[in-house]
């Protein structure tokens, strides 16, 4: 591999005109950057990555801390989302996933700091408060599908009652009237945001809430679509049955589309349905494609970069953003 000082004797410079050039130091003269980045080019160079923060103060490297996003596909888009905006900023995620055991997440933590890392971006799987305790105040931190316990630092989170909303709108404009609900038990920010887009929805359209209509599921999650078909089968069994029905994800609403067929009705003539999350393995490939909402894991994590990077303003009135984000509509067959 190429050095510093190579480059600078085939371009016939000093080596601090190449490190002007690599820093993009305004004053070079065009010709002689040119003839540099020409070299640059022809020898492959690759500056040093612990002599260009000892110039430059900064690692180019971005702290990505999970619980289990880096293990489960179904989330992976924040990674992808967070990888391509850090990396049009020519910076790099150092990715480390915690399994969500505080001891690791600490060390972890401790790693970042030792490879001076220029922020954290910390995402959760599932949408959740965590304590401000866990991080230190010395590194600027994003939180991504989790907020902290005193809002003391910017977060972004999607819109879980706007996509309740939208959810059980669809059906509504579909010409539904009976909707029912297949949630989970868990008191965290999803099943109850959804939930109350959902009774929202129904006030907005002078249809009274019916808890008959709602079926929980009990944590923990195992065997989501065996517990959603037997939900939807007894919803299917009402003396007056939901003609649509929304379910809290995609996963679930494989267990309805069961049920719905068991029961010798089809989709969506007979029962309509709405997942959530657009897990596009699961959404786009069942019969009918399953029209869903989308949880823009993507966008989450774009935007945490560009947060972090200063792109976007993490303050608002003095006080951290806690930006929630839209969750669109994705409509394909079920609908």
């Amino acid at each position: 591999m190429a050095t510093i000082k190579e480059v600078a004797q085939r371009a016939d410079v000093s080596i601090r005109t190449v490190s002007r050039v690599l820093n993009d130091h305004p004053h070079v003269a065009t010709a002689t950057r040119e003839r540099v980045l020409k070299v640059i080019e022809e020898l492959d160079f690759r500056p040093n990555a612990a002599a260009r923060y000892m110039r430059t103060g900064q690692s180019r490297l971005i702290g990505f801390l999970t619980d289990e996003v880096a293990q489960n596909a179904f989330n992976y888009d924040l990674i992808i989302g967070a990888q391509q905006a850090a990396w049009e900023h020519e910076k790099l995620l150092f990715l480390l996933n915690t399994g969500n055991d505080p001891q690791v997440e600490a060390q972890a933590i401790n790693i970042m700091r030792d490879h001076q890392v220029e922020g954290i971006v910390y995402a959760t799987m599932y949408h959740r408060e965590i304590k401000r305790s866990q991080f230190p105040e010395d590194i600027p931190a994003i939180l991504v599908n989790c907020f902290a316990d005193d809002r003391s630092l910017p977060s972004i989170v999607p819109d879980e009652i706007r996509g309740g909303r939208l959810a059980t709108e669809t059906l509504l404009a579909a010409g539904h009237r009976r909707i029912g609900f297949v949630n989970v038990a868990a008191k965290e920010p999803a099943p109850l945001g959804r939930l109350e887009g959902y009774r929202q929805a129904l006030a907005n359209a002078g249809i009274p809430f019916d808890p008959a209509l709602v079926r929980f599921i009990e944590e923990p999650f195992e065997g989501l679509a065996t517990s959603t078909y037997d939900c939807v089968l007894s919803l299917l069994q009402m003396h007056n049955p939901p003609t649509g029905i929304f379910c809290f994800n995609d996963m679930m609403a494989l267990g309805a589309y069961d049920a719905i067929r068991k029961s010798n009705l089809r989709i969506p003539e007979d029962v309509a349905i709405v997942g959530f999350d657009n897990v596009e393995i699961l959404a786009a490939q069942i019969h009918p494609p399953l029209t869903t909402i989308e949880l823009p894991n993507f966008e989450m994590g774009q935007l945490a970069i560009q947060m972090l990077l200063g792109e976007m303003d993490i303050t608002q009135d003095g006080q951290p953003v806690q930006h929630m984000i839209e969750c669109p509509l994705i409509a394909r067959q079920s609908v």
